[in-house]
């Protein structure tokens, strides 16, 4: 268990290998709640968060909707095809 002292200014030190395992660095904004235990704190994002959907037609192509099965077999015809000209990159 770790533990961390209030300061007269109401500041808490995050231990380092705390922040240093979360990549926390100096100036990371967090959002605090109050929970039933206690206090929650975690960093406010960035960026919101998506969904794979919400990137989807960013790429430029036009041609039909393709399907994932479809693209994974595309993939592996096209890895068999790579293997027996010898191309394996």
């Amino acid at each position: 268990m770790i533990t961390t002292t209030l300061s007269g200014k109401g500041q808490i030190v995050i231990p380092k290998s705390l922040r240093e395992s979360r990549r926390w660095r100096p100036g990371t904004r967090f959002i605090v709640e109050e929970i039933t235990s206690g206090i929650l704190l975690k960093p406010n994002r960035t960026f919101p968060l998506t969904r794979p959907e919400d990137g989807l037609g960013c790429t430029g192509y036009q041609g039909p909707v393709i399907n994932v099965q479809d693209m994974e077999k595309a993939v592996q015809r096209d890895i068999r095809k790579r293997w027996r000209k010898g191309k394996t990159a």
